[in-house]
């Protein structure tokens, strides 16, 4: 099972969604602590359709989640280095802080491919980076995913 985590008390708000953990491990390796936050167990496919951006996570109620269609495409190299950026940047911070982390080399890896991504080489439109990993056979990971 996956799991969504979500702001606390804050059912049916927009807007709330945190991290999201693949498994039962990822979610122990979360640097959080879980009291404070709602943590909704969902469908592996349900975690699919958000990791590679085909849904959006709009809010919870209790432990109903609400998804929406994500339509959007990244439409140019433009757009696909301001998504690289800001996941480089938000992974950057996570190592620089959590250099014994368990999940550290997972996330330097990911880093490292980010940075070796000849986005030169992609035709655009594409429906977002995790499915372009994806269907390459590289690791892919959201950026919710971030410990």
């Amino acid at each position: 099972m996956a799991y969504f985590i979500f702001l606390k008390n804050l059912d049916n708000v927009k807007g709330t969604l945190y991290r999201v953990a693949e498994n039962q491990s990822d979610l122990n390796n979360l640097n959080i602590i879980k009291d404070d936050y709602k943590i909704i167990e969902d469908s592996q496919e349900n975690f699919n359709l958000v990791k590679f951006n085909k849904k959006n996570v709009v809010k919870y109620s209790g432990d109903i989640i609400t998804y929406e269609d994500n339509n959007s495409l990244i439409n140019s190299k433009a757009s696909m280095e301001f998504i690289i950026n800001l996941n480089k940047k938000a992974i950057r911070e996570f190592l620089e802080n959590n250099n014994n982390h368990l999940l550290f080399n997972l996330w330097n890896n990911y880093y490292n491919q980010l940075n070796n991504l000849n986005i030169d080489s992609i035709t655009y439109p594409l429906k977002s980076l995790e499915q372009h990993f994806n269907d390459l056979k590289q690791p892919s990971f959201h950026i919710l995913q971030l410990p």
